[in-house]
């Protein structure tokens, strides 16, 4: 049987000889990225996080400097804390142009206004060169009930300026939007203390 000292040696040997291989291939990966363009990202799938995460690009973008612009589809309260603490953010809008949730509003047609509107203020920013992050929080919605088209989205959000990165929050995107973003994360729901009769709480859910 091999001492105790030989064995360590013999797992640090192996384990390093596992991260000089795992290097060589993440460093062939960043050499072969060559690439440098605006992304479309898409945060979808039913579980909670979609939004939080989205908030948290922003927070990373707002530190390099970058210039942002936040518009929420359907949510229409702005007492949430998320805007609270970026609302006297420098570089960056906050739009709330939602009237609430489908089922609150009872209102299709208002509904269906209300995107539109929003739709309207998202072109003028996807026509601006000076903004480098525009957020559309929620907006999977506004294809889903047919708000708006999925051609109309596509042909904006693909003549956007060179260097502006999406990002889109929402549950059930369609394929084709799947199909023209860059990175897609699907978050799904295993468990959610709502399910347990448990309030939406201040500071995790709003």
């Amino acid at each position: 049987m091999a001492p105790p000292e030989n064995k360590f040696k013999l797992a640090n040997e192996r384990h390093l000889a596992r991260m000089r291989r795992k290097k060589a291939v993440v460093d062939a990966s960043i050499d072969a990225a060559q690439i440098s363009r605006g992304l479309l990202l898409l945060n979808t799938g039913n579980g909670k996080g979609k939004s939080t995460a989205a908030f948290g690009l922003l927070a990373r973008s707002l530190g390099h400097g970058m210039k942002a612009v936040v518009i929420q589809f359907i949510k229409g309260r702005s007492d949430t804390g998320e805007e609270a603490f970026f609302r006297n953010a420098a570089n960056l809008t906050w739009h709330v142009m939602g009237d609430g949730f489908t089922w609150e509003t009872q209102d299709a047609e208002q509904d269906k206004q209300s995107a539109r509107a929003a739709w309207q203020i998202v072109c003028e920013y996807l026509q601006d060169e000076t903004i480098d992050l525009v957020i559309l929080d929620e907006f999977t919605y506004a294809l889903k009930y047919h708000w708006l088209t999925i051609e109309e989205v596509s042909e904006a959000l693909e003549s956007r300026p060179l260097m502006q990165h999406v990002v889109i929050t929402g549950r059930a995107a369609p394929e084709a939007l799947i199909a023209i973003a860059d990175t897609v994360s699907e978050i799904n729901l295993i468990k959610h203390a709502f399910k347990d009769g448990v309030q939406a709480m201040p500071g995790i859910e709003w």
